[in-house]
């Protein structure tokens, strides 16, 4: 069975920090990814990495606050959020794609392209 489980979420002052983590079994994938919901938002990208190279990508609202890495031994890809922001608050999910077909940073920002995701955390930010 293939899984993505994210740990680490929680309630955190504005300027603080936290660290995601997605562990995944089952399975590795091509590339992994972190998107996340806001309440009356659409789901929006946040960052991936690949997992042969290691290359990452980033959205522009996290640049230079976030970043994601990768434990290869451990099937596992974090997301480090730092200085956090009110908007930073909402569901955070996990995704991962089995077999990347194509590449590039327009498919790994769109959600449809991940095939397998995990059920979010909770990241919430106090003013």
């Amino acid at each position: 069975q293939v899984q993505l489980v994210e740990s680490g979420g929680g309630l955190v002052q504005a300027g603080g920090s936290l660290r995601l983590s997605c562990a995944a079994s089952g399975r590795t994938f091509s590339i992994m990814g972190w998107f996340r919901r806001a309440p009356g938002k659409e789901r929006e990208f946040v960052g991936a990495i690949t997992w042969s190279g290691g290359n990452t990508y980033y959205a522009d609202s996290v640049k230079g606050r976030f970043t994601v890495t990768r434990d290869n031994a451990e099937n596992t890809v974090y997301l480090q959020m730092n200085n956090l922001k009110s908007d930073d608050t909402a569901v955070y999910y996990c995704a991962g794609r089995a077999r990347a077909l194509y590449s590039g940073r327009y498919y790994y920002t769109q959600s449809s392209y991940y095939d397998y995701w995990g059920q979010g955390t909770q990241v919430t930010v106090s003013s």
